[in-house]
């Protein structure tokens, strides 16, 4: 999703709670680039480091039940938090400093996967090296312990960088600069058994431009392409338990079109690759934000045809192929109609699970405000601010429900009917 929405979201709405917002850091030191880019030993031993099992990602992804992401935090920041403490940026959104019972609550509700989007930049030094502090890494590793003290699988990327733009021009630069990034994680991280998960990029994309959400064009897809082929070259290269790593791999802006998907170059004799897909569908009511389009059933006719449309296709392209898929950015944002989020929710968990592909909720901690209101868990509170949709999104990953019988549950339709009256009545007033 397009970032600035997602922080301009995240900051509205903890200014409006907090009264104010600390919007960067106090510190002005400047670790970036002091560091040695081989970064191979974290000095740790936790829970899931050591003996990697060698399953395929279809495996894999069948523990998987459903997932929760750690949005705005660790990828939040700009150009004015270059060289900051770890704290500073990732609080610079309005989030608060993640802690493990956070990740406790998280567990404890019933997600078994924590995505962690991390953007890199801010504590990068500069070319040829690239290298990435001592002190960002250490607290990436915390919050990714978090996840790994918890027995949940964790997915680690880079997230918000803006070096990578898939254009022929830009490729060398980008793919030079992935590799060097890369490189360094996975050195980092590489006594992490299969419980870590590395997505190599997050939305890449031609940010400005008329193919920027539309699937992109011919040559900007195939850049893509070779971006995800160096990054799983890049990983594979590599010691440790690297070489049996899963890895993630999206297409032009990890887009759930069909030219998107259609375009994309899975590598070869690599049975540990995932397809990360994005998709908040339908975009009238998971995405837009007028709240005309804040009602979804499942039983109404033509209501759950994007969510259908894209679920046969993955399986057609991928999973009937052999090839592991997760959804890995979907959401429906708040319009004040947390039944209707619901009920969408026990759908697109439900329909996906037929297919075998498990699903990670984009939660920006936002709730109040006119932007992206993502926002499930209250952070600063440890408390469910939607129990509705989380327990939506949980029965369903556990299997309670079928396609078939959401499509015929006509019990909605009354308060359905109830709320579309009132809305009328509102108008008319």
């Amino acid at each position: 999703m397009f970032s600035f929405k997602k922080a301009a979201a995240g900051v509205l709405s903890c200014t409006m709670l907090l009264g104010s917002l600390v919007i960067s850091g106090c510190s002005d030191s400047n670790t970036s680039g002091t560091q040695s880019a081989d970064n191979t030993s974290n000095g740790s031993s936790t829970a899931h480091q050591g003996e990697i099992k060698d399953i395929s990602s279809v495996e894999l992804v069948k523990d998987m039940k459903i997932g929760w992401s750690l949005g705005n935090t660790l990828d939040a920041g700009n150009e004015s938090n270059r060289g900051q403490d770890p704290g500073s940026i990732e609080k610079s959104w309005g989030n608060p400093d993640t802690t493990k019972e956070m990740i406790d609550e998280i567990k404890k509700a019933g997600f078994n996967v924590l995505r962690v989007p991390t953007t890199w930049d801010w504590s990068t030094g500069e070319a040829p090296e690239y290298k990435i502090s001592d002190e960002w890494f250490a607290r990436v590793k915390e919050i990714v312990d978090y996840g790994m003290e918890n027995d949940m699988y964790v997915i680690l990327n880079i997230h918000h960088e803006t070096w990578h733009y898939p254009t022929e021009d830009n490729y060398e630069a980008a793919s030079d600069r992935l590799k060097k990034v890369w490189t360094q994680i996975g050195n980092y991280f590489k006594d992490y058994d299969e419980h870590l998960i590395f997505e190599g990029l997050n939305e890449p994309r031609v940010i400005g431009t008329s193919e920027e959400w539309n699937g992109g064009s011919d040559a900007t897809r195939e850049v893509v392409n070779k971006l995800d082929a160096d990054f799983v070259s890049t990983i594979r290269s590599l010691d440790g338990n690297n070489k049996l790593r899963h890895l993630m791999i999206p297409g032009y802006a990890a887009s759930s079109s069909e030219v998107a998907l259609k375009a994309l170059k899975i590598p070869e004799n690599d049975d540990k690759i995932i397809v990360s897909v994005h998709a908040y569908i339908p975009y009238n009511f998971a995405l837009a934000d007028s709240k005309k389009s804040n009602k979804w059933v499942a039983c109404k006719e033509g209501f759950t045809n994007d969510i259908d449309y894209l679920a046969n296709m993955l399986k057609t392209l991928f999973t009937d192929k052999g090839q592991a898929v997760i959804i890995g950015e979907f959401g429906a944002r708040s319009k004040d109609n947390e039944k209707y989020r619901a009920e969408w929710a026990k759908y697109y968990v439900t329909k996906m699970k037929t297919i075998g592909v498990p699903c990670v909720w984009w939660d920006n901690g936002a709730f109040i405000g006119s932007g992206e209101l993502f926002g499930l868990f209250d952070r600063r509170n440890l408390e469910w601010r939607y129990p509705l949709v989380k327990d939506a999104l949980i029965s369903a990953s556990n299997g309670e429900y079928t396609v078939d019988g959401l499509k015929s549950d006509t019990a909605i339709l009354d308060e359905l009917k109830k709320d579309i009256a009132q809305s009328k009545n509102s108008s008319a007033e």
